[in-house]
């Protein structure tokens, strides 16, 4: 008896998925394509017709108990870049690739020299900056030495590791010299709003919660900016959609000059600060 296609397998891991995934096709082809150790269009385009791997059961089991499709993957796309995460570490959205967006029209030709990314996880914001601008050099700080493990492995894999730095830190605290351009995706969350099982129970809650309206980190984070802001530069900091009058009027109070801008899904997503 032949073994069952790659095509059968992802038909099947489609249907069991529905149950924990708005995306079950998607999250079926992700993991065949890391259980072939391929990618999903190599997979789509060449593999449909192979035999199904042993190991993709497996894999769709560990999903249908809702972990991240990144963390059994161990890898995921941001912007131009492919980081590595895994447990322990917030796992990088699209809708983060706002600040990217965010921060290259501020500049338009100008390269921000110095840069500073707070709570910068497995490095996101900041690799993918690093990757905009060959020329400018990197500060990443964070919290959690798991994070930052993941960080200083994904800026080798970039060959970005002589350009960013990474160190423990409690935002703003220690901090010396100005710089360009400061990212930051602090928690928003408030701690009794809702969240999904794959979220929840899977990801860091230092990296999601912060106090009861999910604005005590921008209480910390926004006093220091100016301070740490050279001439001319800007602070991106990501919001949760209903919090940019907020922000916004923090950054006011220390006499910041705030703009808000929307996500892909024309949510605000995004408060610059000047």
């Amino acid at each position: 008896m032949s073994a069952r296609s790659v095509r059968a397998a992802l038909a099947d891991a489609a249907r069991q998925l529905e149950s924990v995934s708005d995306t079950p096709r998607l999250d079926a082809e992700l993991l065949m394509a890391h259980a072939l150790d391929t990618t999903r269009d190599v997979l789509l385009l060449g593999r449909l017709d192979d035999p199904a791997p042993e190991g993709f059961a497996a894999l769709v089991a560990r999903r249908l108990t809702h972990e991240p499709i990144a963390y059994i993957t161990g890898t995921r796309a941001f912007w131009t870049i492919d980081l590595a995460v895994g447990p322990g570490v917030l796992i990088p959205r699209p809708d983060s690739e706002t600040l990217i967006e965010t921060a290259l029209a501020w500049f338009g030709d100008r390269t921000p020299v110095r840069i500073l990314d707070l709570g910068t996880g497995p490095g996101t914001l900041l690799l993918a900056a690093l990757a905009e601008w060959p020329e400018a050099l990197g500060l990443g700080v964070d919290a959690s030495e798991v994070a930052l493990g993941y960080a200083r492995r994904n800026a080798e894999a970039l060959g970005m590791r002589a350009r960013a730095d990474f160190r423990p830190g409690d935002w703003t605290k220690g901090i010396e010299g100005r710089f360009d351009l400061i990212l930051a995706n602090p928690p928003y969350i408030g701690t009794a709003e809702p969240l999904p099982p794959q979220v929840l129970d899977h990801e860091p809650a230092e990296a999601l919660f912060a106090g009861s309206d999910g604005l005590d980190d921008y209480r910390r984070i926004i006093p220091a900016l100016p301070a740490l802001l050279a001439p001319g530069g800007a602070a991106i900091l990501e919001i949760g959609w209903t919090q940019g009058e907020a922000v916004s009027l923090l950054g006011q109070e220390h006499g910041l000059s705030p703009s808000v801008y929307k996500d892909m899904g024309g949510r605000p997503r995004v408060v610059r600060l000047t």
